[in-house]
């Protein structure tokens, strides 16, 4: 009988990504998501699957999932400055109460547990690049404190759990990733400049663009996440590609790209937004004999033949969705 794994945050830019690679795998697969963020679309290929099936709802309320579970993956939560910063409650509460709450659900139903941390573990890193042993440099009352706060908390609560109730879990810390599927208009930098490029918009660089990042293509992200999940270690590994470049440099890459004609702006540095971020992969490479393979030339391609087949609707969209429901004033 094919073991049976839920996916929380299923209908993300990741969550889908995982879908469909659990389903490819022979899985049963359970998504879950309250589609505060996610998008129907992305997992809506997946509905005639006899494999597959979805379930509406906030993570951050108790959880029942009738029948037997081999494993969850948490992958519930805003991801975007731009959405955490509109719902910065939601953020936090998916982090903590949404965790606690898989993890009762891991442990009733024997479970193994794998949690997507992130490398804003590490805030404005003061050791570059970024090991597992890094403790970070984060401001938990700055402005994207809700969400690099709600993170590290969600790993301390998984280790209690494996510590004190022998619980199976597993702990990724997702650095920069990109691929189909991303939302346009999430505010990243990677969208935000090939959403400007297609407009012909000129490509905005917040701060002097000397600071750097580190993007990893989502085909390898998601093997990395495959095969932390079936290995036997329980602590922190880095997930995502060294491969480092400035901001300037990359917006230089996509006017390349995208053979646009406009002009690189630069605008204020947003508070706390890091100035350098690099994994160290050499845990990856040694426990899961994991490296990214796609470089990022072929990614952003692949990517930007994505975005380009965009209706001019989802073009032109600035708002991802109406948090009006969501904000108690």
């Amino acid at each position: 009988m094919a073991e049976r794994v839920l996916i929380t945050g299923a209908a993300g830019f990741l969550g889908s990504h995982l879908c469909d690679r659990f389903i490819a795998e022979g899985f049963n697969v359970v998504a879950m998501d309250n589609l505060i963020t996610g998008n129907i679309k992305n997992i809506e290929h997946l509905f005639g699957n006899k494999n597959f099936e979805f379930y509406h709802h906030d993570v951050s309320k108790y959880v029942h999932v009738p029948g037997e579970v081999d494993y969850i993956l948490h992958f519930a939560s805003p991801a975007s400055p731009i959405d955490y910063l509109k719902i910065p409650i939601q953020t936090l509460k998916v982090g903590s109460l949404g965790t606690h709450n898989l993890l009762g659900l891991a442990k009733a139903k024997g479970a193994r547990m794998l949690i997507a941390s992130t490398s804003e573990v590490y805030g404005d890193p003061m050791v570059h690049p970024q090991t597992e042993e890094y403790y970070g440099n984060v401001n938990p009352i700055g402005p994207r404190g809700v969400y690099d706060e709600a993170k590290r908390f969600q790993e301390a609560m998984t280790m209690a759990y494996h510590t004190y109730h022998d619980l199976e879990t597993r702990i990724v810390r997702i650095f920069n990733t990109y691929g189909p599927r991303m939302r346009l208009n999430d505010g990243r930098v990677l969208p935000a400049f090939i959403g400007q490029a297609l407009r012909g918009e000129d490509l905005t660089v917040f701060g002097d663009g000397s600071q750097t990042r580190s993007f990893c293509y989502v085909d390898d992200l998601i093997e990395g996440i495959y095969r932390l999940l079936f290995s036997d270690y329980v602590y922190p590994v880095n997930i995502g590609n060294p491969d480092e470049i400035t901001i300037s440099q990359f917006a230089d890459e996509i006017i390349k790209l995208t053979g646009t004609k406009q002009k690189v702006v630069y605008k204020d540095l947003p508070k706390d937004d890091p100035m350098q971020r690099q994994p160290n992969i050499d845990k990856a490479r040694e426990i899961l004999g994991w490296e990214p393979k796609v470089s990022r030339a072929e990614g952003l391609k692949i990517t930007y033949d994505y975005f380009k087949s965009l209706s001019e609707e989802e073009l032109y969209s600035k708002e991802h969705n109406d948090f009006e429901g969501y904000i108690r004033k």
